[in-house]
């Protein structure tokens, strides 16, 4: 085990350091324990079989505040995929106990400020917490390409598409407009979604042949914004799939649930579905009519396992004592 330590106490003051301090192409978990303290550094991990362990995410925190507008040397924009706090590309990483922060601030002032860029296949979050505004959790990979410029910028830019899978335990993510986004397959299992203001949770790319995109399973919705003024989801690109499943669902939430991103994307390539929300903002009318309702025999079946499976079996519902 490695641990670091921002007073001095461990075996490097960076959690950078500790990462570049593994060797290549391991293929069995080495544990960093990473002790209480703010952390402010931009993080790079494209090392796989990593676990990364903090004191808990109240008072372990890695925080940057890098940002969409911001400029290179050369005067080119950061743009999205540079923004990130912390970069997390390797597989077979687990993550316990740590907030990852980015402060830059509004996307109305800022733009686009990930707290994490994940692109890692059997990535696990456990207790952590994503604080942000605008795009503050991705979950690559990317689109094939972008909509508005030649490239997206970012580490993964040009790397070939593959099927992901993440899962998000007990975890808290807050912002604002399309805050959790991207192509991976990712479930959310009990965790605190919080909206900060007007805008949409997700933002859905996922690939024409995968089956499952984001699943929220037993969340809470939660949130500052108005009533109203938060949807659940638009598509980024056709084929988004997104479900809430057994969800408590506050008042921000809009009873159309769903929107169609200026219409850009055909409905018709879009599943979006809700079972059994409850709250104030859990509507049986007023929905969408392109959004699919499950009944609660078929809500069953998507769990975890199942949505995570893939052609290995990957669990990560079950923890290793």
């Amino acid at each position: 085990m490695i641990t670091v330590a921002a007073d001095g106490s461990g075996d490097f003051l960076s959690i950078q350091e500790a990462v570049d301090h593994i060797p290549e192409g391991q293929t069995e978990p080495t544990m960093i324990h990473v002790k209480s303290g703010v952390y402010k550094e931009k993080i790079y991990m494209d090392k796989s079989w990593i676990t990364l362990v903090g004191e808990g995410a109240d008072t372990t925190v890695i925080t940057y505040d890098d940002y969409a507008k911001k400029l290179f040397p050369g005067g080119e924009p950061y743009h999205t995929f540079h923004s990130y706090t912390a970069y997390i590309g390797g597989d077979h990483i687990t993550v316990e106990g740590i907030t990852f922060e980015n402060t830059a601030g509004s996307g109305d002032i800022v733009g686009q400020a990930l707290a994490a860029y994940v692109d890692g296949d059997c990535v696990t979050f456990r207790d952590c917490r994503f604080l942000g505004h605008q795009d503050t959790l991705f979950t690559g990979p990317l689109p094939p390409k972008p909509r508005d410029r030649g490239s997206f910028g970012g580490p993964r830019e040009g790397a070939p598409r593959r099927p992901v899978r993440q899962y998000y335990e007990r975890c808290y993510v807050e912002g604002d407009v399309d805050f959790i986004f991207g192509s991976a397959t990712a479930v959310f299992q009990d965790c605190e979604i919080v909206s900060l203001g007007r805008g949409w949770i997700t933002a859905a790319s996922t690939p024409e042949e995968v089956p499952y995109g984001y699943v929220f399973l037993r969340c809470k919705l939660t949130g500052d914004a108005p009533e109203q003024s938060v949807g659940l989801g638009r598509p980024w690109r056709n084929y988004a799939k997104t479900a809430f499943v057994d969800c408590w669902v506050g008042t921000h939430i809009k009873a159309t649930g769903w929107d169609r991103w200026n219409e850009q994307e055909s409905v018709d390539e879009v599943r979006y579905i809700e079972s059994g929300s409850v709250g104030p903002g859990a509507v049986t009318t007023g929905r969408v009519e392109w959004a699919t309702v499950l009944t609660a025999s078929e809500a069953g079946e998507m769990t975890a396992q199942r949505v995570l499976a893939g052609d290995d079996g990957w669990d990560p519902t079950q923890i290793d004592e």
